[in-house]
């Protein structure tokens, strides 16, 4: 099987350099808005887009994501509608990947197979599923890879040695590092350990290696992507919605646009990696 993932990580490892991934709540502040943002983002230099399925109970999401899933879901959000936002995107996209992320419950009550089945139709192309361990593979990753559809897993500092080969196992599209153990929004891991434990990684995979976690600037993504073949920012986008809300959700400016000046300047981190280390 081949996705929009493995062909976008392809490419970008021909031209040198690491992806950008970027991840938004669907359905924050609201629809209407969380598509245009979306849409927003590929022409600001987002390679993947990482998008949220709000969840009332998320429980390695940090206060911003946590806030975000909450508007959302205030809003009317819910999975057959974030499948919705996917399929309207693609209408104009049929390149960026889109990932969809968060937790199992919210796809268990919609049903796995039909689940499945609407977001292959949608257009997505991977999940990462961050309650579901490699022990409950047949829950959903196997039938997703069935249905081609990339399952990406998450590793982190305490995954060691001996149960790295499990995690991977199933494992495809990419290795979602995770730089630090904790909530996401979480302060930036030191560089030098990031760097080798994607090192660390790629001694037991083939798989392209994304770090997230703890990314908020331009510099920061500019120092690890010297190291990783993607950086993942997504608390610092939330934030950046968060801050044009007011106290009642009416729009001091335009999120959109504010997101996408942040995306921009991301990406120009990023391109700038491969450059900055070959100095």
């Amino acid at each position: 099987m081949t996705t929009r993932i493995d062909r976008r990580m392809a490419k970008l490892k021909s031209e040198g350099r690491p992806a950008l991934v970027t991840y938004i709540m669907g359905g924050d502040p609201d629809y209407d808005t969380s598509l245009s943002i979306m849409k927003a983002l590929p022409i600001s230099g987002s390679d993947i887009i990482e998008l949220g399925m709000p969840f009332s109970d998320p429980m390695a999401d940090g206060p911003a994501i946590q806030a975000a899933g909450l508007r959302a879901l205030k809003g009317g959000q819910t999975l057959a509608r974030t499948l919705k936002m996917a399929s309207e995107f693609r209408a104009g996209d049929d390149e960026t990947p889109i990932v969809l992320m968060g937790y199992y419950n919210p796809i268990y009550i919609y049903g796995v197979d039909r689940f499945l089945a609407d977001a292959k139709a949608s257009g997505i192309d991977g999940l990462i599923v961050v309650d579901l361990p490699p022990e409950m593979d047949e829950e959903l990753c196997i039938p997703a890879l069935k249905a081609g559809v990339n399952f990406i897993r998450l590793a982190t500092p305490t995954t060691d040695d001996k149960r790295l080969p499990k995690v991977l196992q199933n494992t495809s599209g990419f290795v979602y590092y995770v730089s630090m153990t904790g909530i996401t929004g979480s302060a930036l891991a030191d560089t030098a350990k990031v760097s080798a434990a994607v090192k660390r990684i790629k001694g037991h995979t083939e798989l392209p290696v994304c770090v997230g976690f703890g990314v908020k600037t331009a510099e920061q993504a500019r120092v690890i992507g010297a190291s990783a073949d993607g950086v993942v920012v997504g608390t610092a986008i939330v934030n950046v919605i968060a801050n044009v809300l007011g106290p009642k959700g009416d729009k001091t400016a335009d999120p959109a646009e504010a997101v996408a000046t942040l995306v921009s300047g991301l990406a120009q981190g990023v391109r700038s990696a491969r450059l900055a280390a070959a100095e």
